[in-house]
Formats: structure tokens, sequence, C-alpha cells
């Protein structure tokens, strides 16, 4: 059996493999079982079949093989596998704070939609961005309460992986 903690955005789950058969997965998040079908699309692309629903997924590295950008249809998240070496890191590091004022694009797309204006005070999960990349598209969203101080794309830009869309103080 296979144990893992996840960062998911500001959610720590625990994961854990229970079974695996070709590409059928019994896991079990926070002690919830879920019995699941999993088939990679193409590189990076997967199909999630749960509960008679399905989920198309897409993996992007971000930073390193234990750091992701979780992108579903309607959801963007941040995602990192933890385990002894980045509880260390993130021990050391959490003095300093986290440096969330720049929302960048975690690959390259299309701005679909900018729905905030400078001076704007947005709370914690408002969207401020939508990007399309990869026929999905992706909503970039504050993790704390903030002013929107700086937008750097317009409507319609095509933008690069890790550029720069909204500064935030």
């Amino acid at each position: 059996m296979n144990e893992l903690e996840i960062s998911l955005d500001s959610r720590i789950a625990n994961v854990k493999l229970l079974e695996k058969e070709g590409n059928r997965y019994l896991i079990a998040i926070d002690d919830k079982e879920y019995d699941a079908h999993i088939i990679m699309v193409e590189q990076g692309v997967y199909l999630l079949l749960m509960d008679g629903k399905s989920y198309n997924i897409e993996l992007i590295e971000a930073g390193g093989p234990k750091k992701y950008y979780i992108n579903t249809y309607r959801y963007s998240y941040d995602a990192e596998i933890i385990d002894a070496e980045s509880r260390y890191q993130k021990s050391r590091h959490s003095d300093h704070g986290d440096d969330d004022s720049v929302i960048v694009s975690p690959m390259p797309g299309k701005v679909v939609k900018i729905l905030v204006k400078v001076g704007d005070q947005v709370k914690a999960g408002d969207t401020v961005v939508v990007v399309s990349a990869m026929k999905m598209e992706s909503e970039y969203k504050v993790k704390k309460d903030r002013i929107i101080r700086e937008i750097k794309v317009k409507e319609g830009d095509t933008v690069d992986a890790h550029q720069p869309l909204v500064v935030i103080e």
C-alpha cells in the first residue's frame, strides 16, 4: 500500500493507494475510499472515471517533479507531493512568507477574460483572470484577500508559460 500527503492549494490530503488492477485504482483520500479508472489520454492529460462521472485532468510539472499545476474543465490547482524533504524545505522558508504577489500562467494560452481592474479589492478564492489552454479554460484565483496593483495582459493576449498576468498586494 502506497501512502502520500498531497497539498492541493491550501488543503492537505492523505492519499493511499489501496489496490491497483490495470487502469482501475482503489484509493482512500482522508480515509474515504474511491473506486476510479484512470486512463492517460496523452502525455500529462488523464481521463478519470469515478462514481459514474468523467473528469479530464491535466498535470503540468511546476518547478520540479513534486510540484504540479492541475487543470480540470472548471478549476485549476497548485499541487505538491509532501515528503520529508519538502517538509524540511517549507520549514526553512516559513519565516519568510510565501511570494504570491504575482499570478502567472503555468502554461502557454490565451487570456479569455479579466475579471478585475487595478485598485480592486479581492477576497480569497476570487477569480482574477481566465486563460484558455489545450481546449480548457482555467480560472486563476487569489489565495488571500488582496488589492489588484497591476494587470500585465489584456483579453485576447497570447501568453507564455510562467508569464506574469496580474500583480497583487
